[in-house]
């Protein structure tokens, strides 16, 4: 069900063709990364936290980057606690490992991590765990209806892309 609604929620853009599904699973960053082909960093990981509210939040970053405590309290004024399976489910309409911001249960306040704007194009789950799609960190934004750009991850500014390429490319000749 839930892959049919992130299908639907992007038809109205005509994008629900875009959608890809994979025989083998994509539900971490390194399985989806995998399935697609790509390095995990493109892979666009939604966390889902508990809001200033009864309503969850959710963070879209890169597959690389990790929540920095200090950095999201500083932005939201709270400390970050996650949703537990059940609450996401509940909340956003996705089990783990197809958890996205598009297609929600609820209407969720959602944030995109400065994390991504290192890529020309990210791969968000599509509500299940063997699905994605390739999108601009515009497109995230416009789909998502996104509040706004946040840093709230650290992690991922050590590697740069091109470094990332490199260590695939080497471990692909060792292979």
């Amino acid at each position: 069900m839930s892959l049919e609604s992130v299908k639907a929620h992007f038809k109205q853009w005509h994008r629900d063709v875009d959608v890809m599904e994979f025989d083998t699973s994509s539900a971490t960053v390194e399985l989806a990364a995998e399935a697609i082909g790509v390095i995990p960093a493109r892979i666009a990981k939604t966390l889902s936290f508990r809001g200033d509210g009864e309503q969850a939040m959710l963070i879209v970053a890169a597959g690389d980057a990790k929540i920095d405590n200090k950095k999201f309290r500083n932005t939201f004024g709270f400390k970050a606690r996650m949703l537990n399976p059940d609450e996401v489910l509940e909340q956003t309409g996705h089990a783990i490992g197809g958890v996205c911001p598009f297609g929600l249960e609820n209407n969720l306040d959602v944030y995109l991590d400065v994390s991504m704007k290192r890529f020309e194009t990210l791969f968000p789950a599509c509500g299940s765990s063997n699905s994605a799609i390739e999108l601009t960190t515009e497109e995230i934004f416009y789909y998502s209806f996104a509040k706004e750009w946040v840093d709230v991850c650290k992690g991922w500014e050590e590697a740069e892309p091109e470094e990332n390429i490199t260590l695939i490319n080497q471990h692909t000749k060792n292979a």
